[in-house]
Protein backbone atom coordinates (compact mmCIF):
# COMPACT_ATOMS: atom_id res chain seq x y z
CA UNK A 1 0.00 0.00 0.00
CA UNK A 2 2.48 2.45 0.81
CA UNK A 3 4.34 1.57 -2.75
CA UNK A 4 1.00 2.26 -4.46
CA UNK A 5 0.78 5.46 -1.59
CA UNK A 6 4.30 6.80 -3.23
CA UNK A 7 3.26 5.90 -7.30
CA UNK A 8 0.25 7.63 -7.00
CA UNK A 9 1.80 11.05 -5.21
CA UNK A 10 4.62 10.75 -7.79
CA UNK A 11 1.99 10.28 -10.60
CA UNK A 12 0.11 13.60 -8.93
CA UNK A 13 3.46 15.30 -8.98
CA UNK A 14 4.22 14.57 -12.87
CA UNK A 15 0.79 15.97 -13.72
CA UNK A 16 0.87 18.73 -11.73
CA UNK A 17 4.55 19.80 -13.19
CA UNK A 18 3.28 18.87 -16.80
CA UNK A 19 0.20 21.30 -16.29
CA UNK A 20 2.35 23.63 -14.56
CA UNK A 21 4.44 23.99 -17.48
CA UNK A 22 1.85 24.13 -20.15
CA UNK A 23 0.13 27.44 -18.59
CA UNK A 24 3.63 28.79 -19.11
CA UNK A 25 4.91 26.86 -22.57
CA UNK A 26 6.63 28.68 -24.09
CA UNK A 27 9.55 30.31 -22.03
CA UNK A 28 12.20 30.44 -24.60
CA UNK A 29 12.45 30.34 -28.06
CA UNK A 30 10.67 27.13 -30.31
CA UNK A 31 12.32 25.63 -32.99
CA UNK A 32 10.82 25.10 -36.08
CA UNK A 33 12.72 22.46 -38.43
CA UNK A 34 12.95 22.80 -42.13
CA UNK A 35 14.61 19.94 -44.16
CA UNK A 36 15.43 22.18 -47.00
CA UNK A 37 17.31 25.69 -47.80
CA UNK A 38 16.06 28.86 -47.42
CA UNK A 39 13.49 30.31 -50.45
CA UNK A 40 11.61 27.26 -51.31
CA UNK A 41 7.90 26.41 -51.07
CA UNK A 42 8.23 24.30 -47.65
CA UNK A 43 11.04 27.28 -46.07
CA UNK A 44 8.41 29.76 -46.97
CA UNK A 45 5.14 28.43 -45.45
CA UNK A 46 7.29 27.15 -42.43
CA UNK A 47 8.06 31.17 -41.89
CA UNK A 48 4.82 32.43 -42.42
CA UNK A 49 3.48 30.23 -39.00
CA UNK A 50 6.42 31.01 -37.17
CA UNK A 51 5.46 34.19 -37.37
CA UNK A 52 2.17 33.79 -36.47
CA UNK A 53 2.85 31.71 -33.68
CA UNK A 54 5.15 34.84 -32.52
CA UNK A 55 2.48 37.23 -33.00
CA UNK A 56 0.29 34.57 -30.76
CA UNK A 57 2.52 34.28 -28.16
CA UNK A 58 4.06 37.94 -27.66
CA UNK A 59 6.85 37.22 -25.47
CA UNK A 60 8.31 34.24 -27.28
CA UNK A 61 9.47 33.45 -31.00
CA UNK A 62 9.17 30.85 -33.38
CA UNK A 63 12.33 30.28 -35.74
CA UNK A 64 12.77 28.47 -38.49
CA UNK A 65 16.03 26.49 -38.78
CA UNK A 66 17.30 25.03 -42.16
CA UNK A 67 18.56 21.76 -42.10
CA UNK A 68 18.84 20.78 -45.58
CA UNK A 69 19.99 17.80 -47.12
CA UNK A 70 18.38 13.68 -48.04
CA UNK A 71 14.98 15.20 -49.08
CA UNK A 72 14.40 16.22 -45.72
CA UNK A 73 15.85 13.05 -43.32
CA UNK A 74 18.16 15.09 -42.05
CA UNK A 75 15.68 17.46 -40.14
CA UNK A 76 13.22 14.99 -39.93
CA UNK A 77 16.06 13.15 -37.98
CA UNK A 78 17.24 15.43 -35.95
CA UNK A 79 13.52 16.27 -34.71
CA UNK A 80 12.59 12.83 -33.58
CA UNK A 81 15.42 12.64 -31.21
CA UNK A 82 15.19 15.97 -30.06
CA UNK A 83 13.97 16.48 -26.10
CA UNK A 84 9.92 16.12 -26.16
CA UNK A 85 9.52 19.15 -24.15
CA UNK A 86 7.34 21.27 -27.31
CA UNK A 87 10.52 23.34 -28.38
CA UNK A 88 11.51 21.83 -31.29
CA UNK A 89 8.74 21.17 -33.98
CA UNK A 90 9.14 20.45 -37.68
CA UNK A 91 7.33 21.71 -40.45
CA UNK A 92 6.42 18.19 -41.41
CA UNK A 93 5.42 17.39 -45.02
CA UNK A 94 4.74 14.89 -48.31
CA UNK A 95 8.59 14.23 -48.34
CA UNK A 96 9.57 14.02 -45.09
CA UNK A 97 6.35 11.88 -43.71
CA UNK A 98 5.28 10.04 -46.70
CA UNK A 99 7.75 9.80 -49.59
CA UNK A 100 11.38 9.67 -47.70
CA UNK A 101 10.06 6.57 -45.39
CA UNK A 102 9.32 5.34 -48.28
CA UNK A 103 12.94 4.68 -49.88
CA UNK A 104 14.70 3.94 -46.69
CA UNK A 105 16.33 0.98 -46.48
CA UNK A 106 17.27 1.65 -42.78
CA UNK A 107 15.60 4.21 -41.35
CA UNK A 108 17.04 5.81 -38.12
CA UNK A 109 13.26 6.45 -36.66
CA UNK A 110 10.10 6.04 -37.25
CA UNK A 111 8.22 8.46 -38.74
CA UNK A 112 5.23 7.29 -37.62
CA UNK A 113 5.90 5.93 -33.66
CA UNK A 114 8.73 9.06 -33.17
CA UNK A 115 5.96 12.14 -33.80
CA UNK A 116 3.03 13.36 -32.58
CA UNK A 117 0.74 15.15 -35.04
CA UNK A 118 -0.28 18.77 -34.10
CA UNK A 119 -1.86 19.94 -36.83
CA UNK A 120 -2.29 20.11 -40.48
CA UNK A 121 -1.33 23.69 -42.08
CA UNK A 122 -2.20 23.45 -45.32
CA UNK A 123 -1.95 22.05 -48.97
CA UNK A 124 -0.13 23.52 -52.15
CA UNK A 125 0.38 22.18 -55.86
CA UNK A 126 3.49 21.72 -57.37
CA UNK A 127 4.33 24.16 -60.28
CA UNK A 128 6.51 22.81 -63.46
CA UNK A 129 8.32 26.47 -65.08
CA UNK A 130 10.57 27.21 -67.50
CA UNK A 131 12.51 30.46 -68.51
CA UNK A 132 10.00 32.56 -70.36
CA UNK A 133 12.33 32.93 -73.51
CA UNK A 134 12.03 28.55 -73.33
CA UNK A 135 10.65 27.71 -76.94
CA UNK A 136 8.24 25.25 -75.27
CA UNK A 137 5.40 27.24 -73.97
CA UNK A 138 3.30 24.58 -72.71
CA UNK A 139 3.53 20.80 -70.81
CA UNK A 140 2.00 20.06 -74.03
CA UNK A 141 5.27 21.54 -76.24
CA UNK A 142 7.04 19.57 -73.38
CA UNK A 143 5.65 16.59 -73.74
CA UNK A 144 5.88 16.51 -77.69
CA UNK A 145 9.46 17.64 -77.48
CA UNK A 146 10.76 15.11 -74.79
CA UNK A 147 8.88 12.09 -76.61
CA UNK A 148 10.52 12.93 -80.05
CA UNK A 149 14.16 13.68 -77.88
CA UNK A 150 14.17 11.49 -74.79
CA UNK A 151 16.46 12.21 -72.73
CA UNK A 152 17.59 15.32 -73.91
CA UNK A 153 15.30 17.56 -71.36
CA UNK A 154 16.28 18.07 -68.12
CA UNK A 155 14.71 19.30 -64.83
CA UNK A 156 15.76 20.45 -61.04
CA UNK A 157 14.04 19.67 -57.80
CA UNK A 158 14.94 20.28 -54.21
CA UNK A 159 16.03 16.93 -54.67
CA UNK A 160 15.89 13.21 -54.65
CA UNK A 161 12.49 11.78 -53.29
CA UNK A 162 10.92 14.78 -52.54
CA UNK A 163 7.39 15.68 -53.62
CA UNK A 164 8.40 17.78 -56.78
CA UNK A 165 10.86 15.14 -58.02
CA UNK A 166 8.21 12.32 -57.27
CA UNK A 167 5.40 14.72 -59.12
CA UNK A 168 7.60 14.70 -62.08
CA UNK A 169 8.32 10.78 -61.87
CA UNK A 170 4.63 10.11 -61.77
CA UNK A 171 4.56 12.52 -64.97
CA UNK A 172 6.89 10.79 -66.48
CA UNK A 173 5.51 7.05 -65.91
CA UNK A 174 1.61 8.71 -67.11
CA UNK A 175 2.69 10.23 -70.72
CA UNK A 176 5.46 8.10 -71.35
CA UNK A 177 8.33 10.63 -71.45
CA UNK A 178 12.05 10.56 -70.26
CA UNK A 179 13.38 14.01 -68.97
CA UNK A 180 16.57 14.03 -66.73
CA UNK A 181 16.71 14.77 -63.19
CA UNK A 182 19.13 17.25 -61.53
CA UNK A 183 19.06 17.03 -57.71
CA UNK A 184 19.59 20.21 -55.75
CA UNK A 185 19.81 21.18 -51.78
CA UNK A 186 16.77 23.51 -52.18
CA UNK A 187 13.99 24.55 -54.84
CA UNK A 188 15.62 28.17 -54.88
CA UNK A 189 18.95 26.88 -56.28
CA UNK A 190 17.26 25.04 -59.37
CA UNK A 191 14.76 27.87 -60.05
CA UNK A 192 18.18 30.52 -60.12
CA UNK A 193 19.45 27.98 -62.45
CA UNK A 194 16.23 28.02 -64.91
CA UNK A 195 16.15 31.87 -64.66
CA UNK A 196 19.68 32.32 -65.44
CA UNK A 197 19.76 29.87 -68.68
CA UNK A 198 21.33 26.94 -66.96
CA UNK A 199 18.11 24.50 -66.82
CA UNK A 200 15.32 24.20 -69.23
CA UNK A 201 12.88 22.81 -66.26
CA UNK A 202 11.50 22.97 -62.90
CA UNK A 203 9.29 21.77 -60.38
CA UNK A 204 8.55 23.19 -56.81
CA UNK A 205 5.94 23.74 -53.90
CA UNK A 206 3.96 26.53 -55.37
CA UNK A 207 5.03 28.87 -52.64
CA UNK A 208 8.57 28.93 -54.33
CA UNK A 209 8.80 29.81 -57.79
CA UNK A 210 5.18 31.63 -57.54
CA UNK A 211 7.08 35.23 -56.47
CA UNK A 212 9.49 34.52 -60.11
CA UNK A 213 5.98 33.48 -62.08
CA UNK A 214 4.24 37.00 -61.17
CA UNK A 215 7.54 39.03 -61.88
CA UNK A 216 7.34 37.28 -65.03
CA UNK A 217 11.44 35.90 -64.39
CA UNK A 218 9.62 32.03 -64.86
CA UNK A 219 7.03 30.73 -66.72
CA UNK A 220 4.60 28.45 -65.09
CA UNK A 221 3.54 25.59 -67.45
CA UNK A 222 0.92 23.38 -65.31
CA UNK A 223 0.56 22.68 -61.63
CA UNK A 224 -0.08 18.72 -60.57
CA UNK A 225 -3.10 19.60 -58.56
CA UNK A 226 -6.83 18.58 -59.95
CA UNK A 227 -7.55 21.96 -60.21
CA UNK A 228 -5.97 25.27 -60.98
CA UNK A 229 -4.82 27.29 -58.23
CA UNK A 230 -7.00 30.34 -57.88
CA UNK A 231 -2.96 31.99 -57.32
CA UNK A 232 -2.09 31.15 -61.09
CA UNK A 233 -5.53 30.89 -63.01
CA UNK A 234 -4.00 31.03 -66.17
CA UNK A 235 -1.67 28.23 -65.56
CA UNK A 236 -3.27 25.16 -66.56
CA UNK A 237 -3.45 21.50 -64.83
CA UNK A 238 -1.16 18.63 -65.93
CA UNK A 239 -4.92 16.59 -66.80
CA UNK A 240 -5.61 19.47 -68.48
CA UNK A 241 -2.46 18.92 -70.68
CA UNK A 242 -2.55 15.59 -72.49
CA UNK A 243 -2.45 13.55 -69.15
CA UNK A 244 -6.12 13.11 -67.54
CA UNK A 245 -6.21 12.12 -64.28
CA UNK A 246 -3.22 13.36 -62.83
CA UNK A 247 -3.30 15.13 -59.23
CA UNK A 248 -0.54 15.50 -56.44
CA UNK A 249 -0.55 18.29 -54.23
CA UNK A 250 1.65 18.60 -51.09
CA UNK A 251 0.78 19.30 -48.21
CA UNK A 252 2.27 20.93 -44.59
CA UNK A 253 1.76 20.60 -41.04
CA UNK A 254 3.22 20.91 -37.37
CA UNK A 255 4.81 17.90 -36.24
CA UNK A 256 6.25 17.56 -32.57
CA UNK A 257 8.17 13.84 -30.86
CA UNK A 258 5.63 11.62 -29.41
CA UNK A 259 6.14 12.18 -25.90
CA UNK A 260 5.49 15.25 -25.03
CA UNK A 261 3.69 15.86 -22.25
CA UNK A 262 -0.10 16.17 -23.02
CA UNK A 263 -1.17 19.34 -21.39
CA UNK A 264 2.42 21.04 -23.32
CA UNK A 265 1.06 19.09 -26.78
CA UNK A 266 -2.71 20.69 -26.11
CA UNK A 267 -1.39 24.46 -25.43
CA UNK A 268 0.76 24.26 -28.61
CA UNK A 269 -2.03 23.20 -30.92
CA UNK A 270 -4.50 25.71 -29.25
CA UNK A 271 -1.82 28.41 -29.97
CA UNK A 272 -1.07 26.72 -33.38
CA UNK A 273 -4.72 26.91 -34.67
CA UNK A 274 -5.30 30.30 -33.07
CA UNK A 275 -2.49 31.40 -35.72
CA UNK A 276 -3.48 30.12 -38.43
CA UNK A 277 -7.15 31.44 -38.05
CA UNK A 278 -5.77 34.44 -38.08
CA UNK A 279 -6.41 36.65 -41.27
CA UNK A 280 -2.74 37.98 -41.52
CA UNK A 281 -1.73 34.42 -41.78
CA UNK A 282 -4.65 32.99 -43.78
CA UNK A 283 -3.76 35.70 -46.18
CA UNK A 284 -0.04 34.88 -46.81
CA UNK A 285 -0.58 31.40 -46.75
CA UNK A 286 -3.02 32.31 -49.42
CA UNK A 287 -1.18 34.17 -50.96
CA UNK A 288 1.79 31.98 -51.36
CA UNK A 289 -0.70 29.18 -53.35
CA UNK A 290 -1.39 27.43 -49.72
CA UNK A 291 -4.59 26.40 -48.95
CA UNK A 292 -5.21 26.57 -44.98
CA UNK A 293 -6.32 23.77 -44.01
CA UNK A 294 -6.30 22.07 -40.21
CA UNK A 295 -7.02 18.89 -38.92
CA UNK A 296 -7.10 16.91 -35.29
CA UNK A 297 -4.07 14.47 -34.66
CA UNK A 298 -5.63 11.65 -35.68
CA UNK A 299 -7.29 12.87 -38.81
CA UNK A 300 -3.26 14.24 -39.58
CA UNK A 301 -2.19 10.82 -38.33
CA UNK A 302 -4.75 9.00 -41.15
CA UNK A 303 -3.49 11.18 -43.52
CA UNK A 304 0.12 10.60 -43.15
CA UNK A 305 -0.10 6.96 -42.83
CA UNK A 306 -2.38 6.75 -46.37
CA UNK A 307 0.49 9.07 -48.07
CA UNK A 308 2.76 6.44 -47.35
CA UNK A 309 0.98 3.94 -48.77
CA UNK A 310 0.39 5.94 -51.96
CA UNK A 311 4.17 7.27 -52.44
CA UNK A 312 5.14 3.46 -52.04
CA UNK A 313 3.50 2.13 -54.49
CA UNK A 314 5.28 5.33 -56.90
CA UNK A 315 8.58 4.59 -55.81
CA UNK A 316 8.94 1.09 -56.85
CA UNK A 317 6.87 2.03 -59.91
CA UNK A 318 9.15 4.81 -60.56
CA UNK A 319 12.41 2.59 -59.44
CA UNK A 320 13.37 5.77 -57.43
CA UNK A 321 16.33 4.96 -56.00
CA UNK A 322 16.21 3.79 -51.65
CA UNK A 323 18.50 5.13 -49.18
Amino acid sequence: MQHLRLAAAAAVALATCASAQAQTYPTRPVRIMVGYAPGGGVDVAARIVAQGLTEVWGSQTALVDNRPGAAGAIATELTAKANPDGYTLMLCQIASHAITPARSKKPTYDHIKDFSFVSMVGTTPNVIATHPAMAMKTLRDVIAYAKKNPGKLNYGSSGVGASPNLSMELLKLEAGINIQHVPYKGASLAMADVISGHMELMIGNLPGPYPMIIAGKLRGLAVTSAQRSPRLPDVPTVAEQGVPGFDVSSWYGICAQSGVPKPVFDKLRADLLQALDRPDVQKRLTDQGVEVRTSTPEAFLAHVKAETARWTRVVRAANIPSQ
